[in-house]
């Protein structure tokens, strides 16, 4: 017989252990979601700080070269009192040999002059076949095109720069020589020799910014009874025109500091040219000539870290030409 307590005890609820071992399991998962979310924020605070790190480290490190090239290449006006007009626009190059004055000859026209002509006609010569080798990736034959013809244009990226210097004093200078007369060396040699290596930059760039163009405009303008050619003119080559203007500065970026391809095939000769067959020389060929042939601390090695001062300043000029074009672009699309 049951006691008189359990008869007069009120029974438990129902639900009452359902709700009780609900609240203690309920517990456990939100203790794990805590745990997870604070480790996520342990991530992002760890991936915050290493991009962090890997910026201001990037930063120290461009304004730690662009200090060193500026320190040593201000000295031949600060230390060795050479001028700065007689540095850009004088027209000898020989800096173990000095004027009536005493200071060195070290004028950096020629080499100024050079290295633009060099950079203006490959950049003039690879441009139709870049936009041609472009049009037809993406708009000609795009499987053939991105299948085949691009990697196979990518892969000269690859070809180390000597090879093409090789290239150049054994296939271009015999054969230059054999029709334009003199050593075969010189501004043309040079030129046909970058707008090879220039040729995949130029193509890749003008390719993407091609196809950047929406399809809206080619339909629109299919719409409209414009044929292929008509389109690609004047809607798809106008729209990605910045695109284009960036890979072409791109490429000039390229060819103006190409150093080794072009010492080989120029000839080295520190005159102003005069021709496009003659020999001359550019910032970057008298730089790999002569900066293992100086002394530390003496003016030709000042000299010469002046030519890479005027190097590194046309290459900031290239980059902020890409930035003006590219913000133009972006209002343009807006």
């Amino acid at each position: 017989m049951p006691s008189l307590s359990t008869v007069l005890s009120p029974p438990e609820p129902a639900g009452a252990d359902t709700a009780g071992s609900s609240r203690r399991t309920s517990s456990g998962p939100s203790l794990s979601h805590r745990r997870g979310r604070m480790t996520k924020q342990h991530i992002e605070r760890a991936g915050k700080c290493i991009t962090g790190l890997c910026v201001v480290l990037t930063t120290l490190l461009v304004a730690a070269l662009i200090f060193m090239v500026a320190q040593h290449g201000l000295a031949t006006f600060i230390t060795d009192g050479i001028s700065l007009p007689s540095f850009l626009l004088g027209t000898t190059w020989n800096p173990h040999q000095t004027d009536a004055s005493g200071a060195p000859l070290v004028g950096a026209l020629p080499m100024i002059l050079g290295s633009f002509a060099v950079t203006l006609l490959s950049c003039l010569l690879v441009l139709p076949f870049a936009i041609g080798l472009a049009i037809f990736i993406v708009e000609i034959a795009p499987g053939f095109g991105r299948k085949v013809l691009q990697p196979a244009l990518e892969l000269l990226v690859g070809i180390p720069s000597v090879v093409f210097g090789l290239l150049g004093l054994t296939i271009v200078v015999p054969w230059v020589r054999s029709w334009a007369g003199g050593t075969g060396y010189g501004i043309f040699s040079g030129s046909l020799v970058l707008a090879v290596m220039v040729l995949p930059t130029v193509t890749t760039l003008a390719t993407d910014a091609i196809a950047a163009v929406p399809d809206t405009y080619r339909e629109g303008s299919y719409g409209l009874g414009c044929m292929r050619w008509q389109t690609i003119r004047h809607v798809v080559l106008k729209s990605a025109a910045p695109g284009i203007m960036t890979a072409i500065i791109l490429g000039m970026t390229r060819a103006f500091g190409e150093a080794l391809a072009v010492q080989m095939v120029i000839g080295n000769a520190a005159a102003i040219p005069t021709a496009l067959f003659t020999p001359t020389a550019t910032l970057t060929s008298v730089l790999t000539m002569g900066m293992g042939n100086e002394a530390t601390g003496t003016v030709q090695s000042d000299a010469l870290w002046s030519l890479a001062l005027i190097l590194m300043a046309m290459s900031l000029v290239f980059i902020l030409i890409v930035h003006l074009i590219g913000k133009k672009g972006a209002k343009i699309d807006g």
